[in-house]
């Protein structure tokens, strides 16, 4: 899902407010890990081997990310999935037990308040998931809109851990064969290794893998156990975000926000086509006219044809010298050996092999607008 790119500015009033730390805090330090400001957590940026070594491990066996700082909650009653639907464009009235879905809340301008996972985990519970820059924003809204009978109720008592990697079924499977043999976007409740979990076949990376919700009381101990199979090595945030942005995934902060809309995020497979015919969600005049006449800017991915990187709020420019659009995340991508970015341009530039130019410290470096994701996707299907 989700998340700022970047850990906070440490240097911006780092007395204000105190860092929470998820139930992983002991076991980061234990192995070794650097510790930064993240989204009011202290959370690990990177272990010992680094950030492009955690990055290749994902890529080629199985990553643990600790991300206990993201919001959970349970929406429950029977209307619990009519309740949410009419905050999101998304189909969730029609999401069967034991199936998970992306989605976006939105606002009345069409803008994306957030964007979570949906779980049905019975005929009248769900299971959320949202970011943890905006679980103080986005818990409340959704309660305020919720009739009698359904019921919000945050899950702060729980960590959540992905483990990420084309070897990751293999090791789920040596705790539960049931989780193992999930498909894709599916979830169940499930014990691993003892310990009662939600485990979903999702993740963050371009790769297969899971996210398991953990009573915080027993993260430490799976953590352990999973870290103890040979395949699986711990990952920090840096390493989380080089694989996102490979894998083209937008980031809640960077490359989405209440100010973009799903249509100019290039997220209009989020919009259930009956949630498109019927419009009863926020935003949806505004959502309809762009799918209908196109939105003034796109998402799109870009390369520098150089090695230098863009980083997020690079100007984006065009070859006549006007303005293009700015760049929303960019950084160093290990598995392609290049630097790589994703920005808003405007409409006429967004086809692929667009010509761009990059200002970087003041000097326009030649790029191009590029194809995503720039790694392909290797979720299991």
């Amino acid at each position: 899902m989700v998340e700022n790119a970047l850990p906070d500015d440490p240097t911006a009033n780092p007395e204000s407010r105190p860092l929470a730390t998820t139930p992983l805090d002991a076991l980061h330090r234990e192995l070794g890990a650097r510790m930064v400001p993240f989204a009011g957590y202290a959370m690990p940026v990177q272990y010992s081997a680094g950030i492009i070594a955690e990055h290749q491990h994902c890529r080629q066996h199985a990553a643990l990310f600790d991300v206990s700082h993201m919001g959970q909650a349970t929406l429950q009653g029977a209307d619990a999935a009519a309740a949410l639907e009419r905050l999101v464009p998304g189909e969730i009235v029609g999401l069967k037990p034991g199936r998970q879905r992306y989605t976006l809340l939105t606002n009345e301008a069409g803008g994306i308040l957030d964007d979570l996972m949906v779980a049905r985990l019975a005929a009248n519970r769900l299971f959320l998931v949202v970011n943890a820059s905006r679980k103080a924003t986005d818990l409340p809204h959704i309660e305020a809109a919720l009739p009698a009978g359904v019921r919000l109720l945050p899950n702060e008592d729980r960590a959540l851990l992905a483990l990420q990697g084309p070897d990751a079924a293999a090791v789920i499977a040596r705790l539960s064969r049931e989780a193992g043999a999930l498909a894709f976007m599916g979830v169940l409740e499930a014990h691993l290794d003892g310990i009662p979990c939600i485990v979903s076949r999702s993740g963050y990376t371009g790769e297969d893998g899971f996210e398991i919700s953990v009573p915080a009381e027993h993260a430490e101990a799976l953590a352990r156990r999973l870290l103890a199979e040979a395949e699986v090595k711990p990952a920090g945030l840096g390493a989380r975000d080089s694989l996102r942005l490979e894998a083209g995934l937008p980031l809640y902060g960077n490359d989405i926000d209440e100010l973009t809309s799903p249509v100019e995020a290039g997220l209009t497979w989020t919009l259930g086509k009956r949630r498109r015919m019927a419009g009863d969600f926020p935003g949806a005049a505004v959502i309809r006219d762009q799918l209908e006449n196109g939105p003034h800017r796109h998402r799109v991915g870009i390369r520098p044809d150089g090695r230098a990187p863009a980083r997020a709020g690079t100007l984006i420019v065009a070859g006549d010298g006007t303005g293009a659009g700015t760049i929303t995340s960019g950084g160093f991508s290990p598995s392609l050996n290049a630097p790589i970015a994703m920005g808003y341009v405007r409409r006429d530039l967004a086809d692929d092999g667009t010509p761009l130019h990059l200002t970087v410290r003041g000097k326009p470096l030649p790029a191009h607008v590029a194809p995503l994701p720039f790694v392909p996707h290797r979720y299991a299907r």
